[in-house]
This record gives structure tokens, sequence and C-alpha cells, in this order.
């Protein structure tokens, strides 16, 4: 049997290759990072239950995810600057995720920009963007994306402003300047292999989508804190409206942590939600998504797809999230790490494993097909979590 690897080999493979402040974008959460462990902490309680001598010879693993066929109940999330953890990343990422049946979406913080992905990988990204200050260059943006193709959009609306992430902080990644400049340049040249594969072959290496609005800006430094400087505190339901004016596919809202934002979702004109809380980067002490997955689901009420992602990392994570009531999985840093561990073949092997381990725990749960997961593959005997088994929880409509 070929060996898959794991979450954890995967992860320490990237922090050999990355430079020490790319490893830790990815690695780090916001403030002290409770609600980044707790997202892991909460899958781990949840039990499933086993069950023997069924008929498990014809097992489906194939869902709709926001109306997107999948292989599998999972969607390649948006993970920001991914053209930096291997060459022309987010193109290898989307032609992996095109290899193995599932979605793949593209942050609007890419290093490659939603053309340059769509033509060299063959697939047609759902593509990531934040509501910015600069209208006009959003509404531009969008236009230009639909005129690609696209038909997603999933709208993260949980970053009025960027989180603090001390880690981030202390490793150098803002640092502007020359002594800056110097500090990252050390980190590249301690990674040699990362020095000539990324750095100097995969150039270039801005915010790909927004190359036009930064024209002129140099260093990472540079193009942060114009990031940072056009995240808008504004917003409102309202802006959804605009947007759903302007995008004419489908609109799923990512940033959703209660019941109450998930319904107002829906009703500004939203067609799915997806539980998140931004992997715990960005307001620490908050409660994990699979914690309140459930209430949510039941809030909704079959409205439209409910998806959710935080710290979901094996084929076991994705069948509780679906039987706690999920339509859908986005991954964020297992395939990260992959493609920085890997490239294209990294995040192949990762969505792999996931299958194997999905089978697997379809087999001994008795679960033949994933779109029927439910809460009966629960065990009820485990500690539950404040809302997994509440009468209202079930799953959302697909």
């Amino acid at each position: 049997m070929t060996s898959l690897p794991t979450y954890e080999e995967q992860r320490a493979a990237a922090r050999r290759r990355l430079p020490h402040m790319l490893f830790e974008y990815i690695d780090s959460g916001a403030f002290d990072e409770r609600t980044m462990d707790l997202n892991r902490a909460d899958l781990d309680r949840l039990r499933l239950k086993q069950r023997v001598m069924r008929d498990m010879s014809d097992l489906d693993l194939s869902v709709d995810i926001a109306g997107t066929p999948s292989s599998i109940p999972v969607a390649l999330g948006p993970v920001g600057f991914a053209g930096m953890y291997a060459r022309r990343g987010e193109v290898q990422a989307a032609r992996a995720a095109a290899a193995e049946g599932v979605p793949f979406c593209l942050s609007a913080v890419s290093v490659c920009d939603y053309e340059e992905v769509r033509r060299d990988s063959g697939v047609t990204p759902w593509f990531q963007l934040y509501i910015i200050r600069d209208r006009a260059y959003m509404g531009d943006l969008i236009d230009r994306v639909v005129g690609a193709g696209a038909e997603t959009l999933v709208l993260t609306v949980d970053m009025p402003l960027p989180g603090i992430r001390h880690r981030d902080t202390r490793s150098g990644l803002y640092d502007t300047g020359l002594g800056g400049f110097s500090r990252q340049a050390w980190q590249g040249i301690c990674r040699p292999a990362w020095l000539w594969d990324v750095f100097v072959r995969g150039r270039p290496h801005g915010f790909g989508n927004f190359a036009a609005a930064i024209a002129g800006k140099k260093g990472l430094g540079d193009y942060w804190r114009w990031i940072r400087e056009n995240f808008d505190c504004s917003t409102d339901w309202d802006d959804l409206s605009w947007v759903r004016s302007r995008w004419p596919g489908r609109i799923l809202i990512k940033g959703v942590l209660c019941p109450e934002d998930g319904v107002a979702a829906l009703d500004a004109g939203a067609d799915g939600i997806i539980v998140s809380n931004h992997g715990g980067r960005q307001l620490d002490s908050v409660r994990s998504t699979i914690d309140v997955l459930p209430g949510v689901v039941a809030a909704v009420a079959g409205r439209g797809p409910v998806l959710v992602d935080g710290g979901l990392r094996s084929g076991l994570d994705i069948l509780k999230a679906l039987a706690a009531g999920a339509n859908g999985c986005l991954l964020g840093r297992a395939w990260a790490f992959a493609l920085a561990a890997g490239g294209e073949s990294g995040v192949v092997a990762m969505l792999q494993a996931l299958k194997a381990e999905l089978r697997v725990a379809m087999t001994l749960t008795g679960c033949t097909a994933l779109r029927d997961a439910d809460r009966s593959l629960l065990d009820t005997g485990s500690p539950p979590l404040s809302n997994l088994y509440g009468s209202g929880a079930g799953r959302g409509s697909l």
C-alpha cells in the first residue's frame, strides 16, 4: 500500500522548506491563538459511532458543494499569498484540485491573478473577495473575474480590519525599508531550494488581482500595508446588495459565526454561507466553528448550503463536520502546507489521503453515501459540544 502523507508530516516539510516568515504566516493565529487551538480541540472531542456487519462494498463519496460537483465534500478554500509557497502556487493548487475532482477557491490576495489561474490550470475557480474601500476598483475587479468565467463568489465578511497576529509581526513579514528587506532576504537565503524555485523562477511576486491598484509599491511590507489600509469598517448588509447587483452567479458569505448572521446573509441575497472564524486568525476567544455549526444550520433551515472551515485536517474531521450538519468543508492550512511541501503533487497526495481516510471512516460507521451523513454517525455518549445534540440541529439543504 502506498504511504500517504499526514497533515503533521506535510506541515513539518513546509517548515523545513519555507522562509520562517512564510511558515509563520500559514501557521499562526490571532492574539494568543486560543480560538485556533479550540477549532482543533473541539473536533477532537467529537466521537464517531462504529457500526459493523453492514454491506459497505459500494460507497459514494461524491457530493454537490454549493452547486459545484465534487468527488468528496471538500473545496480548497482561499489562502492568501500561495504563490510564495510554491512557484506560481495558485496555479499548481488549482491543477491538483482539478485532478482530484474538487473545487478550488482563489484568494483575492493571491500572487497569480484570476486570469492566470484560469488560463494555466484549465479550470474555473471560485473567487474570494473582501469588501474594500476602493469600491470602483472592487467593481472593476468583479467585472474582470466575471468576464473570465467565474460563477461562484466567496465574499469574506469577517475582516473589516486585520486581526492582530503576533507571530507575523515578530517574523518580519510586515517589515519595510532596508532593514525589513535585509531581514526577509536573509530568511530566503537560508532556504536555498525555495529561493531558487520560488523567489527566482516564480516571479512576479505581487498581489496579482490588485496589481493595477498597487502599482509602484515595492516589497512585501508595502503590499501588506496597502491591503490593510483598504479594509473597510463601514460595511453592512447593504454592501452585499451592491455586490449582488454586479455578480450574476452564486454568492457564499464567509465568516458567519452566529445563527442571526446566517439568516441575515440569506435575507440580503446570499445563496449560501460558510461558517468560519478565519482559522482563528481574526477575533480570538470566540467559539470553534464545529461548535457553532449546528445552531447556524438550524437557523438557516435549508434555505441554502452551509459549509464550514477551521481546524479540518483529515477524512475523520470531514465526516464529523458533515455529521454535525455541514454540506461541505473548506480546507486552508492543510493545502497550504501540502503545497509548500510538494507543490501540485503534494496537494494531490493530501487529497488522496483524505479520500482514503474518508473511505475507512465511512465503512466503519456504516455510512454508504456522504450526502446522507447526519448526527447518527456521532456517539452521543462522548462529551457533547454546547450546540451539537440539541433538538434543532440537523443537516442543511443541498
